[in-house]
């Protein structure tokens, strides 16, 4: 059965005091007035990882790092090993953003060697696709977030499959206010659990917890996670105040 997952994604924002003050506002909230059954995880720096892991329950909050290396270890100056992220008490891993992918230039076979180094490691990849606005406006959305999937994902055997969250995000609603109709994106992602079950099985496209993310916020969480195929949200903004990110995590 596949899980219910809202999982924060801080970006660069908050330092490290002020990110350890709201993942302890987070965890009080979560342990005192959360929904049992949700699965919680908070995006930080990659600075701020030792510290929250140590500040919150991982009984009922998970830590994640917002990325990692390419590579496993060696002379590449700035980078996070995928071992390093694991030491600090991180359980996932968000992969494929795709402000890593435009900002950074991120292909698909970079984040293949990601992916590969994160399962190696036993670390939950948290695996981002989606589309700009331009390929929205021409019709060729499922196109594109297809082949994002073909080329990275759609590789792995079903036991490494089986191991991956996907998160839809719609370029043109993060960060933005927009949001994709909660239409747009019960669409979508019932057309990425399709994929799956022509790739592999239906069986297999039911365990795997897919997504939604794109200025999901407590206003419109419920409508969203209502949708058969949404399975929770990966959330920006509202992930930076405590109070807001509990209304999204008992939205179910």
């Amino acid at each position: 059965m596949r899980k219910k997952i809202v999982a924060g994604n801080w970006k660069c924002n908050t330092t490290v005091k002020e990110g350890v003050e709201l993942a302890k506002s987070v965890n009080e909230l979560v342990l005192t007035k959360g929904a049992k059954d949700v699965v919680v995880v908070l995006g930080t720096p990659f600075t701020h990882l030792i510290s929250v892991a140590e500040s919150v329950d991982s009984s009922r909050v998970n830590v994640a790092s917002q990325n990692c290396a390419a590579e496993a270890k060696g002379a590449f100056t700035g980078e996070v090993s995928v071992s390093m992220v694991k030491s600090t008490g991180a359980t996932y891993v968000i992969l494929g953003h795709s402000e890593r992918r435009e900002y950074y230039n991120e292909t698909s076979d970079t984040l293949n060697k990601k992916l590969a180094l994160t399962l190696e490691q036993g670390l939950t990849p948290i695996y981002c696709c989606g589309e700009a606005l331009a390929i929205r406006e021409a019709g060729s959305e499922k196109e594109f977030v297809k082949q994002q999937l073909e080329e990275t994902i759609f590789l792995l055997p079903t036991e490494k499959l089986l191991k991956i969250v996907i998160a839809y995000e719609p370029i043109w609603a993060i960060g933005t206010g927009k949001t994709a109709s909660t239409q747009q994106a019960q669409d979508m992602l019932a057309f990425i659990r399709g994929l799956i079950a022509d790739k592999y099985t239906k069986e297999i496209a039911e365990e795997i917890s897919i997504l939604y993310g794109g200025s999901c916020s407590a206003v419109n969480a419920n409508d969203l996670f209502s949708q058969p195929d949404i399975d929770g949200g990966l959330i920006g903004g509202a992930s930076l105040k405590a109070a807001d990110f509990l209304a999204i995590i008992n939205a179910f």
